[in-house]
């Protein structure tokens, strides 16, 4: 086994790595940005070297600096996660050049898989099943028009290089194919530096489903069975689960064959996973090879829980020269997995990336579960910041359970237990996701996002009168603990906020904004009586009986006759209520600052979403139309650009391109034409 390892990457992926390197005795360094001097990754492990800048190019892909740091702390191998450099063929001939060992594949297998159409014409050689399409060099666009026709509307073009959903358009008839393919061929050249594209068949509901192998350098390859991540969002994984829901052992077997054959075709050594596209029919499933990822994927722990291995050791002992562990028939499935991606983002807005301080970070507690029923894997802590620099992810939670259904109840009862306060996040969303028909049914595909839209999107579990009595009841718990007197001190009652009065009744009235809504609450108690609640406002009229009891394990309500339970986190007047139901955010309103925010923004064109400004497409002084483009910013990999909503000439531009901005912070002052 290795001594010292250095781990080239960030995040929850290193600080995964470092954790099995402890257990096996193995020293770790880390490297680190400026963005990441004081990150959980950096603590993780036993040594840390800065490597430069605050973004990627300037760091986490400065390959021939993370080379100089293992030569310098005498770390004897490389282990590169997964992203910035863990595909990166030259990479990993450079570590090999200096006498470390790349802890992946070689450099043959990543550059026989790298390009999606050369791996495809090398997977047929190799009897893999492949999704009908071309796969050719020549990218003549009349040629590439006819093989469209030859397969058959609709169909997908794709970047020969591309990943994560770039450069990928579905052309469902010929008069719109030209169009699509001069924009794919824009885009890929523009995220990869290749305009390649191949051509493929659209599959009809289609499944993700890949197959998690794993190869040693004697020759000895073996699968550890299928995970479904066919739950996606712009092409991108959201929940994944292990074993897929409705796998057959016949359809198992022949997967894993497949699979296993294409790491062969390619000398593969190490982890790796080969994605397959599968088609649903009334004949049953029929899978086609898609890509193979030459890393450790993201979503490898839900394999780990069903077969009870460490596939991080398995990737040093491998990568030591040792043999496979085990043999294929020395590997079974145990029970059912799911892992769901926690993300600074904003589902309602598209899903636009967000950052900002984790003000709360709270985990579900292990007393609450089953011994190895709940696994956070996570590269952040309460009080860090989540960056404009990198992946949005915060966290991986995994549950893992006898049956899927009871893995779905402990995962939904996990994601009610993760308290995030800060920023956007999209903890709510996983939820709807689990309890959604499609989800909690197994009715399986790419397009089940979009498919139930309507029961995703836009849904508030927690009533405002529910969510109303929490703030209230957190305000005044507040108070009191702040005007707690001394022992034996005399109080004041004129001096006290508890809405004491001296005829015996307690009334308090206030304004509150509940997504995104102005409400009405007031609340009266009346002697030898219950106090009286009452909600209006946004289509609300409620009043009923409610009283309230604070603990350490948070607050509870009965109200009108129900009792419900929550946890309230108060962070710049905001109190954000979880309760085992969902989520809300309740803010008490100052009228007088409501109004002075309110005329400060007007005529402000504000970010979105923080991140870096690319581009100005005005100058001051032009007239522009509603619609027109703006402005053009860059954040965690997506690009956004803000448009005029209306009429009028750009008075400001408020930043320079190159410049960080927040979100919310106004980029131009756009003044209104006259009527």
């Amino acid at each position: 086994m290795f001594a010292k390892i250095l781990i080239a990457n960030r995040g929850e992926i290193a600080c995964r790595v470092a954790a099995t390197a402890r257990r096996l005795g193995v020293a770790t360094v880390a490297v680190y940005s400026d963005a990441d001097a004081h990150a959980a990754h950096v603590q993780a492990c036993d040594q840390a070297l800065h490597i430069g800048g605050a973004e990627a190019k300037d760091s986490y892909l400065q390959w021939q600096r993370i080379i100089d740091a293992a030569r310098q702390t005498g770390a004897e191998a490389i282990h590169p996660g997964y992203g910035f450099l863990s595909e990166n063929a030259d990479f990993a001939q450079a570590c090999a050049d200096a006498g470390l060992v790349f802890i992946g594949p070689p450099p043959a297998a990543i550059r026989a898989m790298g390009l999606k159409a050369a791996s495809k014409q090398l997977m047929g050689q190799a009897g893999v099943p492949l999704v009908p399409g071309y796969h050719g060099v020549d990218q003549d666009p009349t040629l590439l028009a006819r093989e469209a026709e030859k397969i058959g509307y609709p169909v997908l073009i794709k970047a020969s290089a591309g990943g994560g959903g770039k450069g990928m358009r579905l052309v469902r008839s010929a008069d719109a194919f030209a169009s699509a393919l001069a924009s794919c061929q824009r885009e890929a050249q523009n995220s990869f530096g290749d305009a390649a594209v191949l051509i493929e068949k659209y599959v009809q509901r289609p499944r993700h489903i890949e197959m998690q192998v794993f190869a040693d350098s004697q020759g000895h390859c073996i699968h550890l069975f299928e995970r479904d991540c066919s739950v996606q969002r712009r092409h991108q994984k959201v929940l994944e689960e292990a074993p897929a829901p409705g796998m057959t052992d016949a359809l198992r077997q022949r997967m894993g064959q497949a699979a296993v054959a294409a790491a062969q075709a390619v000398g593969y050594v190490g982890a790796g996973t080969v994605e397959f596209i599968v088609e649903q029919s009334e004949r049953g499933m029929d899978f086609f090879f898609m890509e193979m990822n030459t890393r450790l994927q993201v979503e490898h722990p839900v394999t780990e829980a069903i077969t009870g291995l460490d596939l991080v050791e398995w990737q040093l002992r491998v990568a030591c020269g040792e043999p496979l562990p085990l043999a294929q028939d020395q590997v079974h499935i145990q029970g059912h997995a799911i892992e769901a991606r926690i993300c600074a983002e904003n589902p309602e807005r598209d899903f636009l990336p967000a950052t900002g301080p984790l003000a709360v970070y709270r985990t579900p507690p292990a007393q609450l579960f089953t011994p190895g029923a709940v696994r956070i894997d996570s590269g952040v802590r309460e009080g860090d910041t989540i960056s404009p620099f990198y992946d949005p992810m915060i966290a991986k939670l995994i549950v893992h359970a006898p049956t899927r259904a009871a893995a779905l109840a402990q995962l939904d009862k996990a994601l009610a237990q993760l308290h995030i306060v800060g920023l956007s996040h999209n903890v709510g969303f996983l939820r709807h996701v689990v309890r959604s028909p499609s989800f909690a049914n197994a009715v399986l595909d790419t397009a089940l996002i979009e498919r139930e839209s309507a029961v995703l999107f836009g849904q508030t579990p927690v009533p405002a009168q529910v969510c109303a009595a929490f703030a209230l009841a957190q305000h005044v718990h507040a108070l009191a603990l702040a005007e707690q007197p001394q022992a034996h001190a005399w109080v004041d009652p004129w001096g006290c906020r508890d809405a004491w009065a001296p005829n015996g009744v307690r009334r308090w009235q206030a304004q509150g904004e509940w997504q995104g809504q102005t409400m009405q609450v007031s609340s009266l108690g009346l002697p030898g009586q219950e106090t009286q609640l009452r909600v209006q406002g946004a289509g609300v009229d409620w009043h009923g009986n409610w009283r309230w009891q604070a603990s350490d394990a948070g607050l509870t309500v009965w109200l009108a006759g129900q009792r419900w339970t929550a946890q309230v986190h108060t962070l710049g007047g905001v109190m954000h209520v979880f309760t085992p139901e969902g989520a809300a955010a309740w803010c008490w309103i100052d009228p007088l600052a409501h109004q002075a925010d309110a005329a400060a923004t007007q005529g402000n064109l504000n970010a979105p979403m923080p991140g870096k400004v690319l581009s100005f497409a005005v100058q001051v002084g032009q007239l522009v139309s509603a619609g027109q483009a703006l402005a053009v910013l860059e954040a965690m990999k997506m690009e956004h650009t803000i448009a005029a909503p209306i009429d009028g000439t750009v008075a400001e531009l408020l930043y320079a391109p190159g410049d960080q901005v927040n979100e919310g912070a106004p980029l131009l002052r756009l003044e209104a034409a006259a009527a």
